[in-house]
C-alpha cells in the first residue's frame, strides 16, 4: 500500500477530513481514539480479543479487514488471535496513526498487518485490498454520511463462507433525530461542544449514579468495570457518542434484509431492545455477490 499514488490519495483524504471537521460536518474520532490509547492496557486488549473470538470463532490463519479501525484495538486483537493477515483502514488520519502506534508497540515485525488511510465509500480503493475471511466494521458505517453505500461496498470483500461483523445504531425514530441535532451542535464549534458536554456529562453521571444507588451498588464500580464491554472506556465512549457525526440509524430488520438480499445469512444478532445503542450482526456469505440484489 506504499506508493506515491497511495501517499497522494492519503493526502487528499486528510485534506477532506480537515475540511469536514472545520465545517462542523465531522467529529474527530481519531483524536478521541488517540486519547483512549493512554488508558489501553493488557486487560483491555484481552477483553477485546475475547469479544472477537466469542462472536467470530477462531481467527487463527484467517484474513481480517478492519474497516474504520479507530484506535486499532481490534486489529491488534485479531493479530494476537493469530490472524494470518490483518488490514486496517480508516478515513481519519489520527485513527490511522493510532493503529500504526499499536502495531509499533506490539507487532513491529508483522509484515502481514497492513495499515492504510482509505474510505469505505471508495469502491476503487476497496477493490485493491482483496478478499477476506472476516470483514469487521463495528460502529462505523453509520458515521460515514452514506451508510447504505458503505454497507453495499462490503459484500465483494468477503470470501464465500466468510463472515461480516457489523454494528449499526438503532433507529429510535424521533429520539434519533434529537440525537442527530445534539451531535451536530457538538461539532459546530467550541461553544457548541462545551455546551453539549456541560449538559450531558453531568446527566450521564447523575442518572447512572442514581440507578446504582437505588440498586445499592457502588457508583464507581460501573466505570471500573466498563472495560469488560469490548475493552472500551466509558468516558471516551461518551465523547464518541455525543460528538459522533455524521450519524445515521437503521432498524434491525432493515440491516437483515439488506444483507440477506446480497447472499448473506444471519449467524448472530444482539439488539438493544429498542433502546439507545448499537444492534450487532454477524453474517455469513452464502453465495457469490451480485450487484443486483434478489427481489
Amino acid at each position: 500500500m506504499s506508493s506515491p499514488q497511495a501517499a497522494e490519495a492519503a493526502l487528499a483524504l486528510t485534506e477532506a477530513h480537515a475540511r469536514e471537521v472545520a465545517q462542523g460536518q465531522r467529529f474527530e474520532f481519531g483524536k478521541n481514539w488517540a486519547a483512549f490509547l493512554s488508558v489501553l492496557n493488557d486487560d483491555r486488549i484481552a477483553i477485546a480479543s475475547q469479544s472477537l473470538s466469542e462472536k467470530l470463532g477462531p481467527l487463527a490463519g484467517k484474513a481480517l479487514l478492519d474497516v474504520g479501525c479507530g484506535s486499532g484495538l481490534f486489529s491488534l486483537s485479531a493479530a494476537k488471535l493469530g490472524a494470518s493477515r490483518v488490514v486496517s483502514i480508516d478515513f481519519d488520519p489520527q485513527s490511522v496513526a493510532c493503529a500504526r502506534e499499536l502495531k509499533r508497540r506490539y507487532f513491529p515485525a508483522m509484515d502481514s498487518w497492513e495499515i492504510a488511510q482509505g474510505s469505505v465509500l471508495d469502491g476503487a480503493f476497496l477493490a485493491t485490498l482483496g478478499t477476506f475471511d472476516v470483514v469487521y466494521i463495528w460502529g462505523v458505517a453509520h458515521h460515514t454520511g452514506a451508510m447504505w453505500k458503505a454497507l453495499a461496498n462490503l459484500p465483494p470483500l468477503v470470501k464465500p463462507g466468510g463472515q461480516l461483523y457489523t454494528a449499526i445504531y438503532n433507529d429510535q425514530g424521533f429520539r434519533s433525530r434529537v440525537w442527530t441535532a445534539v451531535k451536530r451542535l457538538y461539532c459546530s464549534g467550541t461553544p457548541g461542544r462545551w455546551l453539549v458536554i456541560a449538559v450531558y456529562f453531568p446527566w450521564f453521571f447523575c442518572t447512572q449514579a442514581g440507578v446504582d444507588l437505588l440498586l445499592l451498588r457502588p457508583p464507581w464500580r460501573r466505570y471500573r468495570e466498563y472495560k469488560k464491554y469490548r475493552g472500551m472506556s466509558m468516558v471516551h465512549d461518551w465523547y464518541d457518542w455525543l460528538g459522533g457525526y455524521p450519524f445515521e440509524v437503521a432498524k434491525p430488520e432493515e440491516v437483515f434484509n439488506f444483507f440477506r438480499d446480497r447472499g448473506f445469512a444471519l449467524k448472530y444478532l444482539q439488539t438493544v431492545g429498542g433502546r439507545l445503542g448499537n444492534n450487532e450482526f454477524v453474517f455469513e456469505k452464502q453465495q457469490s455477490y451480485s450487484s443486483e440484489p434478489r427481489a
